[in-house]
């Protein structure tokens, strides 16, 4: 889930207000049900292990291996001081249909920060294409940066303190994992 905090408000009129910080960030909700034991505790020993909101780490998103775009050829970000909400790319196969679908995520090589693109991108007759993502860049990647499209990592912390196991009836165990993306 996409969380990017904004503020409204509603005048007498009814007339509606809206303003964003510009800010967001990715919460993560990992369900498991049915573990078995020996599965379980592992799991649990490693939130032990990060003790609580205190340290980070990184994960992917199960289902989320792979693009839905073809992202063909090499693409490397196309120029540097790049600000906003698109971005340019070069070293495409050039007049590609689909190099990148809406819902696809992406890093640049030089920073922690998830990217998604929001509407689908062809590539120019010389490799080149723009992608329109979310959020807005925190920070300009650098010309020629490389792209991470598959197994995109998350760097993530625990949303909470607590660590609870779910004892289901049986042998099998539950567990639920909220994470906030940090960068």
């Amino acid at each position: 889930m996409s969380v990017m905090p904004t503020r409204v408000s509603v005048a007498h009129s009814l007339k509606r207000q809206a303003r964003s910080s510009g800010a967001q960030r990715w919460s993560l909700s990992f369900r498991y049900g049915q573990l078995s034991r020996a599965v379980m505790m592992q799991f649990y020993a490693f939130l032990l292990s990060v003790r609580g909101q205190s340290d980070t780490f990184t994960t992917v998103l199960p289902g989320h291996t792979a693009p839905l775009g073809s992202w063909a050829g090499t693409p490397l970000v196309s120029g540097a001081s790049q600000t906003g909400n698109s971005i340019n790319l070069q070293g495409f196969t050039a007049s590609q249909t689909g190099v990148a679908k809406a819902g696809d995520l992406l890093q640049f090589s030089g920073h922690t920060k998830v990217y998604m693109v929001t509407a689908d991108a062809n590539s120019s007759g010389t490799g080149t294409a723009t992608l329109n993502i979310q959020p807005a860049l925190l920070m300009s990647p650098a010309n020629l940066e490389s792209i991470v499209t598959s197994y995109v990592p998350f760097t993530v912390a625990l949303a909470s303190d607590n660590a609870d196991l779910g004892v289901q009836a049986g042998p099998l165990y539950g567990l639920n994992i909220d994470m906030v993306e940090v960068y």
